[in-house]
């Protein structure tokens, strides 16, 4: 499909286009759904805003009531919702319908903060938003933040109201401590970007994943489906997380591995496609006898549909991927997996035949998780060994790509900490040789750093932002990224690097976003076309744009004129002054 030239957008289409989209995904659209098109929103009242007990709700509740599955009537889906992390599945980070903000207003002087969303812990998620929601006969549009203290909320994206806000800890709970790891503290709850499904029970659906504590010491993660006008606890949920896969691996007995739940985590966003939610497993500090887990719940009944351990006779594997989602074209899942055993003795197909695919990129098919293809490069072990994750980085989705000679290709892009970029053609993703990488295209000396994020695109270009690296442009060209940067920030980003987003009108007004972590956390945004122009930095204005600290891992989100980015209390809200 072109990408619209004129930045024009037919709201009936484009939102038939993208209800879709939620349930049956295909490369050829992701270019141009970031969710619906237009809508205005209400600036009625909200009432409420105390905290909440166990699965119920403050605030102005709405009158729809709940459903146990199905699909609700008269919900649409518009170009300016944000439902899922980076946008849309392939993860692009883009946002093609944003007419507010634009080259010529983005400046210190016209754009700064204007609100800030308070929160009760950290906001390691991605916010999400929702666009003219009608909660108690009033349209709003909505952004929804998850905290690490396992709380919900749903604010007004106007007024900036608290609509309601939800507890996800159980009775007799708290949320999860830190199990004694730095990567996520002081408190676990819920650390994954959920996922919103705009035509799942009476008024549209949230999924997330939280981590609590019992007062036993016990350790619990559960799936939450929260109706998006209440927050009330919809289909049945909440559903224990709990699984098993055969294997002798680590911390396995008698020929089954049991998943642990003091010990795992969710980092990965979560990622609904085909009627399941999909979630990736990490252990803390990436530490004790664990394996990495990807498994599948039905968004209808919250029950387990698939279970798939990453190296069922080896260990370790995490899914964290800097907390980016796993990638879909509507007929696979695509993710990259961290450090952990690949078996290297492979059966006449070119698989692993112990079923290990540590440190590897993999396509597994939708509803029963099985491996379809997969790239590892040819030093897999040492990189592993290493600690090289190629799973500290996400994995991105392009659009079709044609070469000189005019063969469309289907590529996936994905980088971890070893500096290196590589593209893969998912038709025929490489598999594993110890001689030669066998993928598509590896990009060496482009990144001066590792990454620990995902990349986007926009217009033909991708953009990456390493550790200690400059944000950097990479046209494609033929179906080749182009190996030196066309244009680069002149901003260095400290650890993480920078997880860029994109704002555009179509075509027009392209601008790349990015959150630096630090002391003095900071959001940028410079010019698609030419990174060397910065327009804008919440620096500049001294303390009026400041918010405090940054927080790691944070991937802004724009939505009908705002950029929204998390922090350690709460979420800094920008847009024109």
């Amino acid at each position: 499909m072109q990408r619209p030239q004129t930045g024009k957008f037919n709201p009936t289409v484009w939102s038939r286009v993208c209800e879709w989209l939620a349930v049956a995904f295909v490369a050829s659209c992701f270019l141009s759904c970031g969710g619906g098109s237009g809508g205005s929103s209400g600036t009625g009242s909200s009432a409420g805003s105390g905290t909440t007990g166990s699965g119920s709700t403050t605030g102005s509740g709405g009158t729809g009531s709940t459903s146990s599955g199905g699909t609700s009537m008269g919900t649409t889906a518009f170009a300016t919702d944000v439902l899922t992390h980076h946008n849309d599945l392939a993860r692009t980070g883009q946002m093609l319908a944003e007419t507010t903000l634009t080259l010529a207003n983005v400046n210190s002087t016209s754009f700064g903060k204007v609100a800030f969303l308070a929160a009760d812990g950290k906001v390691d998620a991605q916010p999400l938003f929702v666009t003219s929601l009608s909660i108690g006969g009033t349209a709003h549009d909505v952004v929804y933040v998850a905290t690490e203290h396992d709380s919900v909320y749903a604010y007004d994206a106007t007024t900036f109201a608290q609509l309601w806000k939800v507890s996800l800890v159980g009775s007799g709970e708290t949320s999860s401590d830190d199990r004694g790891c730095q990567d996520i503290t002081p408190e676990i709850g819920i650390t994954s970007t959920p996922v919103i499904d705009r035509n799942r029970g009476a008024n549209g659906v949230l999924y997330a994943v939280a981590m609590t504590k019992d007062g036993s010491g016990g350790y619990h993660h559960r799936l939450h489906a929260l109706d998006l006008t209440t927050g009330a606890e919809v289909l049945g949920g909440p559903t224990e997380i709990a699984a098993s896969f055969p294997g002798n691996g680590a911390g396995s007995v008698n020929g089954t591995i049991t998943f642990n739940p003091s010990l795992h985590a969710v980092r990965a966003a979560l990622t609904l496609v085909g009627g399941n939610v999909y979630m990736g497993w990490t252990a803390h500090c990436m530490s004790g006898a664990y394996t990495g887990w990807l498994m599948a719940y039905s968004a209808d009944t919250l029950q387990q549909t698939s279970v798939f351990d990453v190296a069922p006779n080896g260990s370790q594997g995490s899914i964290w991927m800097a907390g980016s989602g796993m990638a879909s074209d509507g007929t696979s899942i695509y993710v990259v997996d961290g450090n952990g055993t690949f078996g290297t003795t492979l059966n006449a197909q070119g698989f692993p035949v112990d079923g290990d695919f540590g440190n590897s990129l993999m396509k597994l098919s939708l509803g029963n998780l099985q491996v379809t293809d997969y790239f590892a490069m040819d030093n897999v072990v040492a990189e592993a060994n290493a600690d090289n994750d190629f799973g500290s980085g996400g994995v991105m989705l392009l659009p079709d790509q044609t070469t000189a000679s005019g063969v469309v290709k289907h590529l996936a892009v994905a980088a971890g900490k070893d500096n290196l970029i590589y593209v893969v053609d998912r038709d025929s993703m490489g598999k594993f040789s110890p001689t030669a990488n066998n993928n598509w295209q590896v990009l060496t000396g482009t990144l001066a750093g590792g990454i620990w994020g995902s990349p986007a695109y926009y217009n033909g270009v991708v953009y990456y932002g390493g550790w200690n690296d400059n944000l950097k442009a990479l046209p494609i060209s033929g179906a080749f990224l182009a190996t030196t940067a066309s244009s680069k920030s002149p901003t260095t980003f400290a650890y993480p690097g920078a997880t860029p987003a994109v704002s555009a009108n179509g075509s027009s007004n392209g601008i790349v976003w990015v959150a630096e972590n630090g002391t003095t956390g900071a959001l940028h945004a410079y010019d698609a076309s030419n990174l060397a122009s910065e327009l804008y930095n919440s620096n500049q204005a001294g303390a009026r744009d400041q918010w405090g600290a940054g927080n790691k891992f944070i991937t802004p989100m724009i939505a009908r004129g705002k950029v929204f980015v998390g922090t350690t209390n709460g979420v800094a809200v920008f847009g024109l002054l």
